[in-house]
């Protein structure tokens, strides 16, 4: 890999947007910041909604009504765990819509709980992050003694 150049992964990588370069004194959440988290939210929801088409189109063709009933078993559970994906996928765009909502009402990027800063590299590894680092650990903390 050249010098300078990072790779770019998760995604960021769907947007094939560099990680952001924050200037000296410059303001949290300002348009251009905005603007590159737009991107990328835009971008990962096209993304899923591709892997939601493709499921669609994919089962569609390989649909068959196998006489042998190991054979359908098989086809059937591979549907099945593909459709699990697909579900968990359909959330995680409600998810990225409600984020570019955030993000159009210019209320992205700060602690639902606390109201601080997320941060810039925080948000670029989960765009979706609603909670600073501090309240989310603690959110799992209390999760984990919920469970028992």
């Amino acid at each position: 890999m050249p010098q300078g150049k990072t790779k770019m992964i998760g995604v960021l990588a769907y947007a094939n947007v560099e990680p952001y370069q924050e200037q000296p004194g410059e303001e949290y959440m300002n348009e251009k910041q905005l603007a590159h988290f737009k991107k990328i939210l835009e971008a990962w929801r096209n993304q899923l909604r591709e892997e939601v088409d493709r499921t669609l189109h994919h089962m569609q063709d390989e649909a068959a009504n196998f006489p042998d009933p190991v054979d359908r078993a098989a086809q059937e559970e591979e549907f099945s765990l593909e459709l699990r994906t697909r579900d968990r996928e359909r959330k995680l765009i409600k998810k990225i819509e409600k984020t570019l909502v955030k993000v159009q009402e210019d209320d992205f990027g700060f602690c639902d709980s606390c109201g601080v800063e997320i941060g810039i590299r925080r948000l670029e590894a989960r765009p979706t992050a609603d909670l600073c680092i501090d309240c989310k650990t603690l959110a799992e903390i209390k999760e984990r003694q919920m469970a028992g």
